[in-house]
């Protein structure tokens, strides 16, 4: 018989949502760079995240608003956020970004100021 290679490949960051809060709920994993315009779009609203990656530079930011608007709040490196309600202040998460690389408050405010992601990120 004759054995197969298997090639794996990781793809980071890793985004891990829930419909809600402490990590219950339903759930969707998604991976690689990329932006969530509307938060009630995914399962319904999303309550709580875990946002993984093996670079510590790798950037998570948060908006008050869909379509990446509002203010924001970054996040670099591993994160679980157990509740998302008025996290930002007292104001919900409404879209967000997940990226496995440095993103500059340059960029977000340029990102907050058209609502284009860089080249390569997905949008959901």
């Amino acid at each position: 018989m004759q054995s197969k290679n298997v090639i794996t490949q990781v793809v980071n960051p890793r985004l891990t949502v829930y419909s809600e809060e402490n990590f219950r709920g339903l759930r969707r994993i998604l991976r690689g760079n990329l932006g969530i315009r509307n938060l009630e779009n995914l399962l319904g609203g999303v309550d709580s995240l875990r946002f993984f990656s093996t670079n510590p530079n790798a950037t998570l930011v948060l908006f008050s608003r869909t379509r990446f608007r509002g203010e924001f709040r970054v996040i670099r490196g591993n994160r679980n956020i157990r509740d998302l309600d008025d996290l930002l202040a007292g104001r919900d998460v409404e879209s967000l970004i997940s990226s496995n690389q440095r993103l500059t408050f340059a960029q977000i405010r340029q990102i907050r100021r058209t609502g284009v992601l860089p080249r390569g990120y997905r949008t959901i």
